[in-house]
């Protein structure tokens, strides 16, 4: 036997009244008749009791005799069995897992802290009581060590400075990554018979001893980003002046005061702080 085998034992309510009979009849006839023969049942009552087992919804039980796997219950209810058997309780309901944050090294060898959230549940009893020693110990164990390959497999964040532009990161492809971790979890934990509902990345962020260099990196990434836009911006109002000024012949510009104005004009509208103008009340050339 390798697999598991749902069995439906016994109704318990109809061994308890055999049970309620044996124990307290004897001992009624035993008063009544002041004979002591009758007790000779009470061992019989004695042995029917630890046959009985409840198991309560979303619960099993998984029964063995002198080692062998006789089947588990899975459907709720109350219950006898033989009272030789070994009775091990399994939960089958949804657990939250939330792993401890980790020091692992991305794709591109940058130390980072991740942690994951899993929902799982017992699916095979048989598996989960068998084929590993604590369940719950080896989700905890395998869930890191998936954790430890996800991170390695892509980079935190993209770098398409250095050359390093992934289509899949940690930080930026939320669904991408925990499919990937999802997968990777299940794989590991199908040996224990555990079925996993949920993987996310719960806790993602640089190591603290890189992580205000990469902070300023990124600071330093979007104010060049930014410039470039304003820049972009700039000579596209310069080039849209020059074009009016030159249509509506609102004034006569050679190529040296062309120039000027383009310098005054980036000037002012690529600068950081307000410009101060200057009026001129006296020609173009003074």
């Amino acid at each position: 036997m390798k697999e598991e085998k749902i069995i439906v034992p016994a109704n318990g309510y109809l061994m308890l009244f055999i049970f309620l009979i044996l124990f307290f009849g004897p001992i009624a006839s035993a008063i009544i008749t002041e004979s002591g023969e009758f007790l000779l049942l009470l061992p019989i009552a004695i042995i029917i009791a630890p046959g009985f087992i409840m198991v309560q919804p979303n619960g099993s039980r998984v029964l063995l005799l002198f080692g062998k796997y006789i089947g588990t219950v899975k459907k709720n209810g109350f219950y006898w069995v033989n009272p030789f058997y070994t009775k091990k309780k399994i939960s089958l309901r949804a657990r939250n897992f939330d792993s401890e944050r980790l020091k692992v090294n991305d794709k591109l060898g940058n130390p980072v802290m991740i942690s994951t959230i899993l929902v799982w549940r017992v699916q095979n009893t048989y598996k989960a009581a068998f084929d590993v020693d604590i369940y719950e110990n080896f989700v905890r164990v395998q869930t890191d060590a998936a954790v430890r390959k996800l991170a390695s497999m892509y980079p935190y964040d993209n770098f398409a400075d250095e050359g390093h532009d992934e289509d899949i990161t940690l930080r930026s492809s939320v669904n991408e990554v925990s499919n990937a971790l999802e997968k990777e979890i299940e794989e590991r934990l199908a040996i224990a018979g555990i079925e996993v509902l949920e993987a996310r990345i719960g806790y993602l962020a640089y190591a603290q001893e890189i992580a205000n260099a990469m902070l300023k990196r990124q600071q330093a990434t979007a104010i060049v980003a930014a410039r470039h836009k304003i820049v972009e911006g700039a000579v596209s109002m310069v080039e849209m002046a020059l074009e009016e000024l030159g249509k509506k012949q609102i004034v006569d510009l050679d190529e040296e005061r062309k120039a000027a104005m383009v310098s005054n004009l980036m000037v002012i509208l690529c600068g950081d702080k307000d410009a101060s103008p200057v009026l001129n009340t006296g020609t173009l050339n003074h």
